[in-house]
């Protein structure tokens, strides 16, 4: 088997398309993580801290010098990405207990009775009028 005859019926499974569609929903659902905390968290938390937009907050290690930009440690973008990264960290954690819940459910199912000896006798007796 040729290598791209391969990789071909390796792309097509399943499995492949169903990575590539999860990496799709997940990097959409991270930009909605992350404009709802920009947009809808981080404004209330800024107006209790007295007016702070965290983008803007930062530590200057070298000042601008003519065209050369300042030298900035942006913790405040790094506190917004801290925050977007729990809320991930969150829904996938209840997302995977969600999944292991009905894993477990499944399993706890009681396995169908054994047939009773009535059963046996009959499919015995089906079977040799069958063969005759």
């Amino acid at each position: 088997m040729s290598i791209m005859s391969e990789f071909r019926q390796f792309a097509v499974k399943g499995n492949m398309i169903d990575l590539a569609i999860g990496i799709i929903i997940g990097t959409a659902f991270g930009k909605i993580v992350s404009s709802f905390v920009q947009d809808v968290i981080m404004p209330p938390i800024g107006l209790l801290l007295g007016n702070v937009d965290f983008t803007d907050l930062a530590v200057i290690l070298k000042p601008a010098v003519g065209d050369t930009p300042a030298v900035t440690l942006n913790y405040g973008v790094f506190i917004t990405t801290i925050i977007d990264f729990l809320i991930i960290a969150f829904v996938v954690f209840m997302l995977i207990k969600a999944i292991n819940m009905m894993k477990r459910k499944e399993e706890e199912k009681p396995a169908p009775p054994a047939p009773s000896k009535e059963e046996i006798l009959l499919t015995e007796i089906r079977d040799i009028l069958k063969s005759k």
